[in-house]
This record gives structure tokens, C-alpha cells and sequence, in this order.
């Protein structure tokens, strides 16, 4: 049984944006391992609270990743 772990920055994806994020991976592994996969494929999106991930040393935020998603830098 596949398991997929995706982590997010909390208050960057909405609901139908982690929804289909589920959906496609979803999808994604079927795809790879064959439809009667589907029902024990299991994916968790977990939100990390904003500043408790880090990259290059410094804590991201949910205003980092929206400006980033943005193209501000």
C-alpha cells in the first residue's frame, strides 16, 4: 500500500487545492502501479505552521511562499 506524504506551508493551498493534490497523486500512482491500487493508495497533506519550516537556514513563511509563488523576491 502506497503512502504519500506531502507537507505544505499552512495557509498556501486552499481545500479543493489539497483536494485535487490527492486526486492527482492519486492518479499518479495508479498510473504507475495499476487501477487495482486505487482504493489502498493513501495520501496525508500536512500543514507545517508558517516559520517552522526552513530553508538555507532560515525559517519560510506562508508571506515567502506566496511571494515566491508570486515571482516577487
Amino acid at each position: 500500500m502506497p503512502l504519500i506524504n506531502v507537507r505544505v506551508i499552512e495557509g498556501v493551498f486552499d481545500t479543493a487545492q489539497k483536494n485535487r493534490m490527492i486526486e492527482d497523486l492519486t492518479d499518479a500512482m495508479v498510473a504507475i502501479e495499476g487501477e487495482n491500487m486505487r482504493p489502498v493508495t493513501w495520501v496525508v497533506v500536512e500543514e507545517v505552521a508558517s516559520g517552522e519550516w526552513g530553508i538555507a537556514g532560515k525559517p519560510l513563511t506562508t508571506a515567502d511562499v506566496k511571494a515566491l509563488a508570486a515571482g516577487v523576491h
